[in-house]
């Protein structure tokens, strides 16, 4: 290689926290005094080990370097990583706030994929301005009541969305620092590797990714460190590979849990331990409730703003505006770059000109946006050149389902601990796929009132002691005629509903398997479009501008500017949850970004 194509890198500043020293004037001080920090492993019980000796960082407390708060929010690598950047920063004798320098971004949206993508890039250096519509969820007694979330819809928005009829009906999204996923259910799982290959359905065809699960598979790992996700190895036969076990163990079943896990893999089913991003003493310290649609505010959920938008506004170079609702983007004469974002903020409308902008609003708002900001050049909308966005909606068929049995005693307060896919890649017959069936969040007479409110709430209490609650999910394939419009400032969702069909004979083979465990009354409700059930698709990625607005790195075919990460570039939706999918995605957009458009 020659020289002359080698980077040049400049060492500013030094930071270290080593096992010979916890500052660099320390470590470099023993360094030179050939002392060495090898010794016999004190931190954990190494008898089960062949190796015992290591070099260790001792005597590190993180309270010296930042507040409590912020350090229960890391893991301990992650201690040291800011330790010493603080270190190096100081050494440097750099002032951020008077560096002149680009603003990398303005990210709309503070959602799984804003602020993970905002996560990969804070560490540049970049200046970084984070959109968002809502607020912060505050601390309050709502969050913990369950007559107030679901009989009252006390987080609903009050917005009103149509259906292409013109009937109007209330959308179950939330407006919100870290979007829907401070109510998401904290399930983290991996989509799996057949899910990137093209899948026969009863109902269509669910077509390829633009790259396999290998490519993905990497990124998937850094954001099960950083979302913290809590899981086990070996346990479903359609688990896809992993290059490193999960960090932490297991949400533990509790005992009346860990009780119908047992009689289904008796049955011959294989029940899995959910991947879950839950602190559980912490969120069960605040109160004894499932956190599946309960609101988190710091409470032990590993949800947008806990972990990863945390990390991001650690760094100076990163901001965070809430109450900032963004009304159109505007494209360069020639339709090109995004020259100018407008947002409207309660001193009035603002137009901020950035150099890169990272559109995260969700399925259905990203493609609204994009719409609305047609102009002369595209008619049609941005990046719209394919007739692609707001088309391919998606929104998996669910169902809640109950098992009942006067002999059941469900003692749980948050349940929702295993899963199983015994029919997520076939019915068990050499049929097509059905999908994946996970626990629902203990389901409470508070609860099942908001949907049966003639039946007297003391009721359905006593039958909830007696259930145990289960979630079929099954994929909806993509459908050109299933999308999202705008009509001025209204938003029509015309949502065409596939595989239903198939989705029903999951929710009969759950029951069958239900009964077979001992339960003789097996009720279920499928969920409609007022529950946002992992909506994706609208804004896909793909190969070719001709058939998809994004290309395999979220970027715009016909803005290079413009980056879309969110839950609207999934070109299926699977049958599993796809938080960490967005997320895995996000990490390796933030590090395609890093690369090609922030180098010096």
């Amino acid at each position: 290689m020659k020289m002359d194509s080698l980077r040049r890198v400049v060492v500013t500043g030094i930071g270290a926290v080593t096992p010979i020293g916890l500052t660099f004037p320390e470590f470099w001080k023993n360094a030179l005094a050939g002392k060495s920090g090898v010794g016999q492993i004190e931190s954990f019980d190494t008898s089960e080990y062949s190796v015992t000796i290591a070099g260790e960082i001792k005597d590190f407390d993180p309270d010296n370097c930042f507040d409590k708060k912020l350090a229960r929010r890391m893991d301990r690598f992650i201690q040291f990583a800011y330790a010493a950047t603080l270190e190096s920063l100081a050494d440097s004798g750099l002032d951020l706030d008077s560096v002149d320098r680009d603003r990398a971004g303005i990210f709309i949206g503070s959602g799984i994929g804003g602020a993970t993508v905002a996560a990969g890039l804070a560490p540049s250096g970049a200046r970084i301005l984070i959109l968002e519509a809502g607020d912060h969820i505050a601390d309050r007694p709502e969050n913990r009541d369950q007559r107030a979330i679901f009989q009252r819809g006390h987080f609903r928005p009050k917005e009103m969305w149509y259906e292409a009829d013109g009937t109007a009906f209330n959308p179950g999204n939330y407006y919100n620092v870290g979007g829907n996923s401070k109510f998401y259910g904290a399930v983290l799982l991996r989509y799996r590797a057949e899910d990137f290959a093209e899948m026969k359905h009863r109902e269509g065809v669910s077509p390829a990714w633009p790259f396999p699960y290998e490519e993905l598979e990497p990124w998937y790992t850094e954001a099960e460190r950083l979302y913290a996700v809590r899981g086990a190895l070996g346990e479903d036969p359609t688990e896809p590979a992993h290059s490193a076990p999960y960090a932490f163990p297991p949400v533990p079943d509790e005992p009346a849990i860990a009780a119908v896990r047992e009689k289904l893999r008796q049955a011959g089913l294989h029940p899995y331990s959910l991947p879950l991003g839950v602190d559980l003493d912490r969120w069960l310290t605040k109160a004894k409730t499932p956190w599946d649609a309960h609101p988190n505010s710091d409470d032990g959920k590993m949800d947008a703003e806990t972990p990863a938008l945390a990390m991001a506004l650690r760094h100076p170079n990163v901001t965070l505006e809430t109450r900032a609702r963004v009304t159109r983007l505007e494209t360069a004469p020639d339709g090109g770059r995004i020259v100018a974002v407008h947002v409207q903020r309660e001193g009035g409308p603002e137009r901020i000109a950035p150099r890169l902008v990272i559109l995260s609003a969700g399925a259905v708002q990203s493609a609204a946006l994009l719409l609305r900001s047609a102009n002369d050049r595209h008619p049609s909308g941005l990046a719209n050149s394919s007739d692609q966005v707001g088309r391919n909606f998606m929104n998996h068929n669910s169902s809640a389902v109950l098992a009942i049995s006067p002999s059941y005693r469900n003692t749980s307060i948050y349940q929702k601990t295993f899963g199983f896919n015994d029919f997520y890649l076939g019915d068990g017959k050499g049929g097509a796929p059905l999908g994946n069936v996970q626990l629902l969040g203990r389901v409470s007479g508070q609860i099942l009132k908001a949907n049966m409110p003639k039946v007297p709430e003391w009721l359905l209490e006593r039958i909830s002691r007696h259930a145990i609650d289960f979630y079929a999910m099954s994929e909806d394939v993509p459908h050109p005629e299933s999308r999202v419009l705008v009509d001025g400032d209204r938003i029509i969702l015309k949502w065409h509903r596939t595989n239903w069909d198939a989705h029903l004979d999951l929710v009969a083979d759950l029951k069958r398997a239900l009964r077979a465990a001992g339960f003789p009354i097996v009720l279920s409700r499928p969920f409609d479009k007022r529950t946002p059930s992992h909506q994706c698709g609208t804004v896909r990625i793909g190969h070719a501008p001709a058939t998809a607005p994004l290309d395999i790195w979220c970027r715009s075919f016909d803005h290079p500017n413009l980056f879309v990460v969110d839950a609207s570039f999934l070109p299926t939706s699977a049958a599993v949850n796809p938080a960490l999918t967005i997320a895995a995605q996000a990490l390796r957009v933030a590090a395609h970004i890093r690369k090609e458009d922030l180098a010096a």
